[in-house]
């Protein structure tokens, strides 16, 4: 498989209407979802709300495999012990306050993630590779094994952080249609700001280090420190997705930190297209979609899931956010005439 496509400093104005198309569908869904889906509305809006959780996920891990050059198996980790920070910081029958919670789980994960960055990062290829997917299962064995968060069995969240302010409940994250509308912000949030992150003279070594580390080296820039903070920044993204995933479902289990949960996730981003950002979160609904649509025709759906994969993977090399990339950029009628 060829490599990713660079970010893009400008998205082509077409692919931009087309991106902030699918965002006005998913703003305005619930307002056109009961009419088209009356019998599965409710159904539609919970699974739509979960794959704007995971598609940030998705977005973190593209920083680290379709920017920096990191391909990680053990990002789920970070996901998993997002959610079990809000399980711990949660009292038992009362809602944790979500302007403690969400920054302490942010900061714990971010701390995992520097550990876990700096005895990785430093080695390359598969053994990278090798180094993070036996953190992640350090991390699925911690939590299945001992009683931390009820073991193998996982652990209820009976009430969901709450957002007060003075006494007075801002947002009701209880409410599903308020909830939805807190992922599709979260979502469109990250993209904002990892596309801001990638624009900075930081971000820029961080693509630079994806192409040729050695060259970055040469030019007197620290490639571990510029790769160990786009870990912790991914790590840290990772985690505020597992924080929504925990907050919507009330419940964490470990197979939340497995070695799966993070090559479903590696999934997307190859087939959403890697170093594309939108792409990965493009591959979780598609991904995400078509399980649903496999699983009401037959119960072998995993064969034809993976028939799909395979076959965007060759039709489409770069994966569909590189194939979206090519189509709508613009390219001048005169084949002898250079862009500007």
């Amino acid at each position: 498989m060829s490599a990713a496509r660079p970010i893009v400093d400008r998205l082509p104005r077409r692919l931009l209407v087309v991106l902030l198309i699918l965002v006005a569908l998913l703003a305005l869904y619930p307002a056109y979802g009961p009419l088209l889906f009356p019998a599965k509305h409710g159904f539609l809006l919970q699974r739509l709300t979960g794959i704007m959780i995971v598609a940030v996920m998705a977005m973190s891990l593209d920083l680290l495999v379709g920017v920096a050059g990191l391909v990680s198996l053990g990002h789920a980790a970070f996901f998993g012990l997002g959610g079990y920070m809000l399980a711990l910081l949660s009292p038992a029958y009362e809602g944790a306050n979500l302007w403690l919670a969400l920054p302490l789980t942010v900061l714990g994960v971010a701390a995992a993630a520097v550990v876990v960055g700096f005895l990785s990062i430093r080695t390359s290829g598969i053994y990278f590779i090798m180094v993070t997917l036996a953190f992640g299962q350090m991390g699925y064995y911690f939590f299945n094994d001992s009683r931390v968060a009820g073991g193998s069995d996982g652990a209820y969240i009976y009430v969901k952080p709450t957002v007060e302010l003075f006494g007075k409940t801002l947002i009701d994250l209880d409410d599903k249609l308020t909830f939805y509308y807190v992922a599709l912000g979260v979502l469109v949030g990250t993209y904002l700001l990892l596309r801001m992150l990638l624009a900075s003279p930081f971000g820029r070594v961080v693509r630079a280090i994806g192409v040729n580390e050695h060259r970055v080296r040469g030019l007197g820039f620290n490639p571990v420190l510029y790769k160990l903070v786009a870990f912790t920044i991914g790590g840290s993204l990772a985690g505020l997705s597992g924080f929504l995933a925990a907050t919507q479902y009330g419940f964490v289990n470990p197979a939340m930190l497995s070695w799966h949960q993070s090559g479903q996730v590696l999934v997307m981003v190859i087939l959403g297209g890697m170093g594309t950002l939108f792409g990965p979160a493009l591959g979780a609904f598609i991904l995400e979609f078509a399980r649903l649509g496999f699983e009401s025709i037959t119960d072998h759906y995993l064969l034809l899931m993976g028939g799909l994969i395979i076959g965007v993977v060759l039709v489409l090399p770069r994966g569909v956010g590189g194939w979206l990339l090519t189509v709508t950029e613009h390219r001048p009628a005169d084949p002898d005439q250079e862009a500007p």
